[in-house]
């Protein structure tokens, strides 16, 4: 070999040793997919008898772990979102949602995911729904004040600048790009894009403004003179793909994709129409399917697959609509537990959740540990070795052992919350709810006689082990643990 060549074949070894040393020390992609509304039971690997197909969820499921007692921190939206980004409990600062107009409640002196991997370096983004609130006070024009319908405020499209940037939104919390619509079923009606909104929302939209095809639940409010609402969520994965597209092996990523559906409005594209055999939820949520399988597809197509965290969940449990599927179609969104969306009972909370990273994570591993969303937070700092700062996620638990197989659940303990004068505790299999009632989302008669559902007094005491139905309150026959549990839960709560 001349001198030259082994000059060139030098450097060429030189330069594939530096490559491989940087691949080994770059940290994982993280992809957070966050489905909204959707229940347990929605997740095919989770129901055997689910009338509705997920086979890119199930593909997931079959390539990592799946959990199957994990748990989002409320039963509704926008608690769940703040929980998951800032790892803290969120009736530690509110309870309920924001609504629509309302001013944002992530903690601005609280480390958010995306604050914490940007500081590691990372790209970061979000599509979809943001549902934590705006600044929306600095855009709105003088002696505007919004009439109160309800708990929303409704404004006239003239109400706010369009023209100007928006504040308090996921660019001020550790994102470097946002596009999505917030809300799918509150105004403005609009698409944003990062801080902006690029065509105003100049017209109002009355309820009944658009078809009502299955449950509607949109506010009136303004709306963008082409806003088509079935467009929502396959624009947020248009965008979420292309996001991907544009990264590359020098600089990892952080992708926070909350989807707008299945919540309400259930407005499947006409492609999915009567797909399933569970009613236009059913078409909607096949279709969310395939909006997962676009986003694995874009990773494979990069060049992702082997480097990146995949963990899919759902913000809460399936709407109240729930009830009724069960009688039409079968379809049991809740899977073998009691309650929906809003509860307190374990169908509120308790969420599909699946973990793929290749390598790391056992392949078709189903893990039954105790974990919570709020857990995500110091699981992905260990996963790519950031430190968290003094006083943020105080809450959140490093999983990491657990959820590579390693070790057992660091979790012992849980705090249910959905109202303010309701709570619940989790330790090992029992829960005590602690509240005037368990149930937010009024049950239809028919469906508590079918399942031999009484009424809740106060909540109760349950064993999950023997009873995941909650069907039998045992305070009486265990007053000693209820008594203890009661306490423990003063005692978190700071009471």
């Amino acid at each position: 070999m001349s001198a030259r060549r082994l000059l060139v074949a030098t450097f060429v070894v030189a330069c594939l040793a530096a490559a491989a040393a940087r691949a080994a020390d770059r940290p994982p992609n993280v992809v957070i997919l966050y489905a909204d509304d959707m229940g347990f039971g929605d997740l095919g690997a989770n129901n055997p008898d689910s009338r509705i197909p997920t086979p890119h969820l199930d593909r997931l499921a079959a390539e990592g772990t799946r959990f199957t007692d994990a748990h989002s921190s409320s039963g509704v939206c926008t608690p769940s979102r703040y929980a998951l980004l800032q790892g803290r409990y969120h009736w530690r600062k509110f309870h309920g949602i924001v609504h629509a107009f309302d001013q944002p409640v992530l903690d601005a002196g609280r480390t958010t995911i995306a604050e914490l991997l940007r500081g590691r370096g990372y790209a970061t983004a979000c599509f979809g729904k943001w549902h934590l609130g705006w600044d929306w006070e600095t855009v709105r024009r003088a002696g505007t004040s919004g009439p109160r319908e309800g708990t929303d405020r409704v404004f006239a499209p003239d109400a706010f600048d369009w023209k100007r940037r928006i504040p308090g939104g996921p660019l001020a919390h550790g994102f470097d790009r946002y596009a999505g619509d917030d809300v799918p079923n509150f105004p403005p009606y609009a698409w944003f894009e990062d801080d902006r909104i690029p065509l105003a929302p100049t017209i109002p939209m009355a309820i009944g403004g658009q078809p009502a095809e299955g449950n509607w639940e949109c506010r009136p409010g303004p709306m963008q003179p082409d806003w088509d609402f079935h467009a929502v969520m396959p624009r947020c994965t248009d965008a979420a793909v292309a996001w991907i597209g544009e990264q590359s092996a020098d600089r990892p990523f952080f992708l926070y994709f909350p989807f707008t559906s299945p919540h309400a409005p259930i407005l499947p594209t006409e492609a999915w129409r009567g797909k399933t055999a569970a009613g236009g939820y059913g078409d909607f949520l096949a279709e969310t399917d395939a909006h997962v399988g676009r986003v694995l597809a874009a990773l494979e197509r990069g060049g992702f697959t082997d480097d990146t965290i995949v963990i899919f969940t759902s913000d809460n449990g399936p709407e109240r609509y729930a009830f009724e599927r069960v009688r039409a179609t079968g379809h049991r969104s809740a899977g073998p537990f009691r309650g929906v969306k809003r509860d307190l009972w374990e169908g509120g909370h308790r969420v599909p959740m699946v973990v793929r990273w290749p390598g790391r994570v056992p392949a078709g591993r189903v893990a039954d540990g105790l974990v919570s969303q709020i857990d995500l937070f110091a699981t992905l700092a260990a996963a790519v070795g950031a430190t968290i700062p003094p006083g943020s996620a105080e809450d959140s638990l490093d999983q990491l052992a657990f959820v590579t197989g390693a070790g057992p659940s660091a979790r012992t303990e849980l705090v249910h919350n959905t109202h303010a004068d309701g709570y619940a505790l989790r330790q090992g299999s029992w829960v005590l709810v602690d509240a005037p009632s368990a149930t937010i989302s009024k049950v239809p008669e028919w469906f508590s006689e079918a399942e031999g559902l009484l009424p809740d007094r106060r909540g109760g005491l349950y064993d999950l082990a023997t009873d995941p139905g909650q069907r039998h309150d045992l305070q009486d026959a265990e007053p000693g643990r209820a008594a203890s549990m009661r306490r423990r839960l003063d005692e978190l709560r700071g009471r």
